[in-house]
């Protein structure tokens, strides 16, 4: 555990690995993708006479004015709910536990002050980020489905596979989870990638950034009340143990882990989409 808070601590606080790195290249890869979909529509439409499978564009166009979908945007938006429930799963368990609690985000029963602490050495505002992060993950998910309810294709539904279980410290709901916070190996390749000149698309590899966090498997939220036992904070300055300050670190890690796949993986499938009413959706969320 020791060894783990060493690799954790550095001079970059969260602020900036995750508004710099992650925004700057998410924002890139959106960007690059759009305008090369924006420009394969004008394209498709700019030579609707010219061909036989360009006709075939606009006919699928009109249907989907009708209200349908192709099986491939089904596929897509199917795929994205998923993600989001999954997502959506994660980021209810940091909630509960170490996100601001009121009543934007259902299901917080207080928290557990001791890990929320834990979470503001890296950041002030961290409890704030977790809300937010999370009131969005329910917002995309339940949209998600609700438009694939809309054009009559099947919606995506999970709640038979919530059958792993909660942490048992102060805060957290006891309900079936989809997703185990308590064992984790987080790639934290991604920290350096964001900042490297060299291209994995030519061979170029990236080490880790906290190389025992990806060895093993480590807490990002309190197990037990176990793992806070230690922490104090009654009499300033609150004291918070190394070992809560390891289990909230991994935390932060994760956190940027999970967004740096999201805006991946929606800037690659925007790109796959044919509808004009689809690609702004996964834009709009990406």
């Amino acid at each position: 555990m020791k060894k783990l808070l060493n690799d954790l601590k550095g001079p970059a606080d969260r602020r900036s690995f995750m508004k710099q790195g992650l925004a700057a290249a998410g924002t890139a890869t959106v960007g690059a993708g759009l305008l090369a979909r924006v420009s394969a529509f004008g394209q498709e439409r700019a030579g609707a006479d010219s061909s036989v499978e360009e006709e075939g564009v606009v006919n699928r166009h009109r249907k989907e004015g009708s209200g349908r979908l192709t099986e491939g945007d089904v596929a897509i938006l199917r795929l994205l709910a998923a993600a989001e429930l999954i997502e959506t799963d994660l980021w209810q368990q940091y909630s509960e536990l170490g996100g601001t609690q009121d009543n934007e985000v259902s299901g917080v029963n207080g928290g557990n002050p001791l890990y929320t602490a834990a979470l503001q050495i890296l950041d002030g505002d961290m409890d704030q980020y977790v809300h937010d992060n999370t009131d969005d993950e329910i917002s995309h998910a339940a949209f998600l489905n609700a438009y694939l309810a809309s054009k009559g294709a099947p919606t995506v539904n999970f709640d038979r596979f919530r059958t792993l279980p909660s942490s048992t410290a102060d805060g957290a709901r006891q309900i079936g989870r989809l997703t185990n916070l308590t064992q984790l190996s987080v790639d934290t390749s991604w920290w350096v990638r964001y900042r490297s000149a060299t291209n994995p698309d030519f061979g170029a590899t990236f080490d880790q950034a906290v190389p025992s966090l990806n060895e093993g498997q480590h807490p990002a939220i309190p197990r037990s009340n176990a793992d806070t036992a230690g922490s104090d904070l009654s009499n300033p300055p609150a004291s918070i143990s190394t070992h809560l300050q390891a289990i909230a670190f991994t935390a932060g890690f994760h956190f940027a882990f999970i967004e740096q796949a999201g805006t991946s993986l929606y800037a690659t499938l925007l790109q796959k989409v044919s509808s004009l009413e689809v690609l702004r959706i996964l834009v709009s969320i990406g």
